[in-house]
């Protein structure tokens, strides 16, 4: 990074951010969890891949019900994580290290056991009686509207105590914040300053899109199945039956981003949005990130979702990007905590997976990267029996859920892969132990060193940082464009076939200079 970007705080335009999940990245205690501490041992490692940010996955107080994504108190650090002294320590040691701090906000709900949610629920005119979506249910007593769930069934629940339905798109146990009442959006904005004032350097905000409803609360209309996609929900959940006009992304929403905006702008804070919607991802993408004082990137799904990446549909997301968001600023991703894993996904053998983290970390936008991702980690085979989570529960077997991206890193070929001294929260998968830290960094030819030098080149040439993006096309399998800035002009052209194509080997990538 040069110094003028860093002292500008545009760290993060081209930047690399690597997620963890912290259930899953290192226990300290032997409680078969991982914990901030583990995180705070580890970041030499994170810092020796050359990425400038990590991202951590919720570790406040939480019921668990979704694995800390259902909040009970923004401010405090759940037990099972470790303590306020363990958070303080973990942002100095990244601070230390080089390294920036992102924590994952959940702003669009809390768990229904968040004491603002006791104490709405409570009754209908009490203080808080306003602050999550209530409704009185239709004559017939069903529920208000079509709305549905993303983790299955309607998105309305009743309670008997308000006798009204409350709305939680996602579990019954998530009860959605009511974003139209001024009070829920200071509160909110109050709890991104407290962790301001911590040290953090930014936030990844969940669900960026669900923060606002339809006052009027009016059906979602019917989607024809010819234009239902399974990027955001699995093909088996009826979410994908809807377009989902009234429920989320809603254009209430650009306001209070604004206010976000301002809430971080002092601190130098940066914020990478998840944009979850299947039908208009990039047009939300040009409204959040491509105006100025709005939230400087999101990443959307077009890399995560189940479809084979071939260079056809690289050239199909970037012309769509360059036609419905030509000012936005993406953050692209193969993997995370929500989806199989890419090596899985996309069936990639080790060459062609190295060739995908090539091409990702030489295109324009920002990148996040997923603990595990830089050792080639498959998708981890789990039985219905070691589930944890709800989703996949739910829509099982056709849907595994995503505990199978969620198992513990694998640093050695210790007890638990040198991640934990107990039994794990989920389990270590054998072929995961083939693929450790240790035996990777003692393999020249491993995924975990064509990462790092992938990541370094990133890093050592400008243009793919900043520089311009031109000349994208695909000749049969072959990908190829331009990355451009003051200072150089590099052509790449990847070969993400089998075969050896125009010269090029199978998965090979070449980058030329000039």
């Amino acid at each position: 990074m040069d110094e003028l970007t860093e002292r500008n705080g545009d760290w993060w335009k081209g930047g690399i951010i690597y997620q963890i999940y912290p259930r899953s990245f290192q226990d300290t205690t032997g409680s078969g969890t991982g914990d901030l501490a583990g995180i705070a041992q580890r970041l030499p490692y994170v810092a020796s891949l050359g990425v400038d940010a990590v991202w951590i996955s919720p570790f406040f107080t939480s019921p668990m019900k979704d694995f800390g994504y259902d909040v009970s108190d923004y401010c405090g650090i759940d037990p099972m994580f470790g303590t306020d002294a363990d958070f303080d320590w973990l942002v100095s040691a990244a601070h230390e290290q080089g390294l920036k701090v992102l924590i994952d906000l959940v702003l669009s709900h809390t768990s229904d056991q968040h004491p603002w949610f006791k104490e709405s629920r409570s009754s209908r005119d009490n203080a808080k009686a306003d602050w999550y979506v209530w409704a009185d249910p239709k004559p017939d007593g069903t529920v208000p509207n079509n709305w549905l769930s993303i983790f299955g069934g309607s998105a309305w629940q009743w309670d008997a105590r308000r006798e009204q339905y409350y709305l939680h798109n996602f579990l019954t146990a998530q009860p959605d914040l009511n974003f139209h009442n001024p009070a829920v959006q200071t509160a909110l904005l109050e709890v991104a300053r407290f962790w301001l004032e911590r040290g953090v350097d930014g936030f990844r905000l969940d669900t960026i899109n669900f923060y606002f409803h339809d006052r009027e609360l009016r059906d979602n209309p019917p989607l024809p199945p010819e234009q239902r996609k399974s990027d955001t929900a699995p093909a088996v959940n009826p979410y994908n039956h809807q377009s989902h006009k009234y429920s989320k992304s809603q254009p209430e929403n650009l306001a209070f981003l604004e206010r976000f905006r301002q809430v971080i702008e002092p601190y130098g804070a940066v914020v990478v949005g998840e944009i979850g919607d299947s039908e208009r991802g990039l047009e939300l993408l040009e409204e959040y990130t491509g105006v100025p004082g709005r939230v400087q990137m999101s990443y959307v799904f077009d890399f995560l979702s189940g479809d084979s990446l071939p260079a056809n549909r690289v050239i199909e997301v970037f012309d769509n990007l360059h036609r419905l968001a030509p000012n936005s600023w993406p953050c692209w991703a193969m993997s995370n905590h929500d989806v199989v894993r890419h090596i899985t996904r996309w069936s990639l053998s080790d060459q062609a997976a190295k060739a995908y983290a090539t091409v990702m970390l030489c295109l324009k936008g920002s990148v996040c990267l997923y603990q595990g991702e830089e050792l080639g980690l498959p998708e981890a085979e789990l039985s219905f029996e070691d589930l944890r989570d709800p989703y996949g529960i739910e829509f099982w077997p056709e849907f595994k859920g995503r505990d199978g991206c969620r198992t513990p890193m694998v640093w050695d070929m210790g007890v638990n892969g040198g991640f934990s001294t107990s039994q794990p929260w989920l389990p270590v998968p054998h072929t995961h132990l083939q693929r450790t830290v240790v035996s990777e960094e003692a393999d020249a030819q491993s995924m975990l060193h064509h990462y790092r030098w992938a990541i370094g080149l990133r890093r050592k040439h400008s243009a793919l940082r900043h520089g311009d993006m031109t000349d994208m096309r695909a000749d049969g399998p072959v990908l190829s464009f331009r990355r451009t800035d003051k200072h150089q002009s590099l052509m790449i052209r990847a070969n993400l076939s089998d075969e050896e194509v125009a010269g090029l080997n199978p998965w090979q990538v070449q980058i030329i200079e000039g």
